[in-house]
């Protein structure tokens, strides 16, 4: 990391530029509170609020103690990112679950992912955001929600085949996907807007691909159906696993396709096919009348005698791959990864962070020397 305090007078011309909203952007990520940061730059904790609401500035060097303690560079304050425009608010998987720290880190990487896109695009085409516009009825039935889902489909030109790949299907799209790193294993799968495109963050601690097909799946349906809606709704909740449920696989093919009785060996198969959860195809087959209460309780409660993970394992989860495609076009144009950390005011070790995050593990980019 480029040390803040190395470039002369840097933090008298931050100061000049100072932006409160990005110290509260920093103290979040580092989950650090007013008071903790107070006493390590040896300030109050009235006077760290007092920057953060834009009430007063931080000194040279009380900016340069700050960027010490947050482990960003003075440019980090002063590199001319606002808060983006957020339209709605976060869809957090569980709000209980979760602590208020946890979910401040992770909105505030997304954010500081944010300012990466947002210089890429001064020097890349990144895909156009063409997400449909699906109606939903105030009270919307079940049969709404089936009905969302396939004019979904219809949109993203998918038939009712499978979903090749969920992740790369949102990217192709314009979503920014994200694997959120180094966060709580609390925090869930989740999705916001962050100025005109829409990102979803999901967690990588669960490895496992069916799950991941279905976090994109589901965090989908909240960007289309629920982008003014108040979060946290466990109505909510239960329509984006619906709409995802049937995103995946249409309820018209998989009815065809499931076997009458209870067949692990062709559930395998399916869940092959469609890449979702042997749990996922029993829980569809008892809402299609397939199976009966009986044998939808024995099922579930072999599954459970099995422990997790499931037999059929498809592989480790699907990955994004849109910003490691970005750093290494950016590369090939000679863009140092330099510039782009100085462009976004935050340093390498940061960048390279944000780029791993976007990007498949196995093609990861570092695009400065």
């Amino acid at each position: 990391m480029r040390a803040a305090s190395s470039r002369g007078d840097a933090p008298a011309l931050a100061v000049a530029a100072f932006q409160p909203h990005a110290l509260t952007l920093a103290r979040r990520w580092r989950r650090m509170r007013k008071k903790e940061l107070a006493q390590r730059v040896g300030v109050t904790a009235a006077a760290v609020s007092q920057y953060e609401l834009g009430q007063s500035r931080p000194s040279g060097a009380v900016l340069a103690r700050l960027a010490l303690a947050l482990a960003m560079p003075v440019q980090f304050f002063a590199a001319g990112f606002p808060a983006p425009a957020m339209a709605g608010q976060p869809h957090f998987r569980s709000l209980r679950a979760t602590t208020q720290a946890e979910r401040d880190q992770a909105l505030a990487f997304g954010e500081i992912a944010w300012r990466v896109v947002d210089v890429m695009e001064r020097h890349l085409e990144l895909p156009e955001l063409r997400l449909p516009l699906v109606d939903l009825p105030e009270d919307a039935a079940s049969r709404d929600i089936q009905m969302a889902a396939l004019d979904a489909r219809r949109a993203f030109d998918l038939g009712d085949e499978p979903v090749p790949h969920m992740v790369r299907l949102l990217e192709s799209r314009g979503v920014v996907v994200l694997a959120l790193p180094d966060v709580s294993d609390q925090v869930d799968a989740f999705s916001h807007w962050y100025g005109a495109r829409p990102f979803v963050l999901i967690s990588p601690s669960k490895n496992d691909k069916a799950r991941s097909r279905m976090d994109g799946a589901h965090e989908l349906a909240h960007l289309l159906l629920h982008h003014d809606a108040e979060p946290g709704s466990q109505i909510l909740e239960r329509q984006a696993t619906a709409f995802g449920s049937e995103f995946l696989a249409p309820s018209s093919r998989l009815r065809d396709e499931l076997p009458g009785r209870l067949d692990f060996e062709r559930l395998q198969e399916l869940k092959g096919r469609w890449g979702i959860s042997l749990k996922a195809l029993i829980y569809r087959g008892h809402a299609l009348g397939i199976y009966r209460d009986r044998t939808y309780r024995r099922a579930m409660g072999l599954l459970a005698d099995w422990g997790y993970p499931e037999p059929g394992d498809l592989g480790p989860c699907e990955q994004p791959s849109l910003l490691g495609k970005a750093a290494t076009l950016l590369a090939e144009q000679q863009s140092s990864g330099a510039s782009v950390a100085e462009q976004a005011g935050m340093s390498d070790d940061l960048l390279d962070i944000v780029i791993a995050a976007g990007s498949d593990r196995v093609e990861r980019v570092v695009i400065h020397a």
